[in-house]
């Protein structure tokens, strides 16, 4: 029999660790260890533990070259996967072709190697390769166009961002405008809930159009509100808000290429108020700061409310963007920065 002379302290700690560590086998090897402090035969230690004779020997000898930190170390690596000898084919198909769930990469995994797996293992395989499982994004139109990206990139580069500098030195004020339509109905999102949850859909299609202008320094939002729709003489109205501020500054607007704003009652009645407008490339919304003011509208007030009544669906919207620039005002902020979203570097998913 090996002999070991025990220190009580290693004692103590082989009866702490053989219940307390969180891996399974270190806590079978402290039990070992444990039993032959107590001078158990090893003959029972085997019996006892449900072990071989040579395992209680490596047991030992490892207590005996490191004491209970050589223990803890776990040396089993387990089997190589099948599936890694193909590692670099299969990425290079779902980087082309990502699966929309494990079985769908599962049956391609199959066709291409001949392996069959099941769905825990392919998901593993997937994990070890690099992938995780990401909610896909939408562009804009010909956003993904190259071409498109590089007229965006040079439109932020050369004209943007030298007009935001000019705004934060104080010396011009930039705001974003664009318009929102709000639909009457229901908007959907997930809940952590105990069982799935059900709202009513209100009846109809009414809108409450907002045309929204946003100081991209300030924050500060201004609105025009109907039921009807936003056309070239609603925008002329906001410009008109927008000259009425009294900021002794030049003003300057960064819009996009609709029809009714970019038309030439719009573009003359801006040069009659001495309004710059800057048109954004087209399928940029990106690059339009009030974009994303609307998305936070959507997610505050309207996703997975109900509203009974119309005049409260529109109560809602108003009191949410009035309230943004005071009792959200840190929230905004951070929302706001003005950094743009690039399509450089994203994949585009064109099958």
């Amino acid at each position: 029999m090996l002999k070991i002379d025990f220190q009580q302290e290693d004692v103590d700690n082989l009866r702490y660790e053989r219940y307390y560590h969180p891996h399974p086998s270190v806590q079978k090897k402290m039990e070992v260890m444990y039993l032959k402090s107590r001078g158990v035969m090893h003959k029972d230690i085997c019996d006892l533990c449900q072990i071989t004779k040579a395992t209680l020997a490596k047991y030992i000898k490892q207590y005996q070259l490191g004491g209970i930190e050589e223990l803890k170390k776990l040396d089993y690596k387990g089997r190589p996967s099948e599936l890694n000898q193909h590692s670099d084919i299969l990425k290079e198909h779902f980087k082309k072709h990502p699966p929309s769930t494990v079985a769908e990469a599962s049956d391609a995994i199959e066709k291409i190697t001949g392996i069959k797996r099941s769905p825990t293992q392919v998901r593993e395989f997937l994990k070890r390769a690099g992938l995780r499982c990401l909610k896909v994004g939408h562009v804009p139109g010909k956003s993904g166009d190259k071409n498109k990206i590089i007229e965006q990139e040079k439109y932020r580069v050369e004209e943007l961002e030298p007009l935001l500098k000019e705004a934060c030195s104080g010396n011009k004020a930039v705001f974003f405008l664009d318009a929102a339509h709000f639909v009457y109905r229901s908007y959907l999102r997930y809940l952590w809930c105990f069982v799935r949850t059900f709202i009513c859909s209100p009846p109809g299609r009414k809108r409450f159009n907002v045309l929204g202008a946003i100081n991209a320094v300030t924050k500060e939002i201004i609105t025009l509100t109907n039921e009807t729709y936003i056309n070239s003489e609603t925008v002329c109205q906001m410009l008109f808000k927008l000259a009425s501020l009294g900021l002794n500054i030049p003003i300057a607007v960064v819009l996009d290429n609709a029809r009714y704003q970019r038309c030439r009652l719009v573009q003359d009645y801006a040069e009659e108020l001495g309004i710059q407008l800057c048109f954004l490339p087209s399928y940029s919304p990106q690059l339009n700061l009030i974009e994303r003011l609307w998305r936070y509208v959507k997610k505050e007030c309207l996703y997975s409310k109900y509203y009974e009544h119309f005049s409260d669906f529109k109560a809602a919207i108003s009191n949410c963007i009035n309230l943004a620039n005071t009792d959200k005002k840190e929230k905004l902020n951070s929302l706001l920065s003005l950094k743009f979203q690039s399509f450089r570097k994203v994949q585009i998913l064109t099958v």
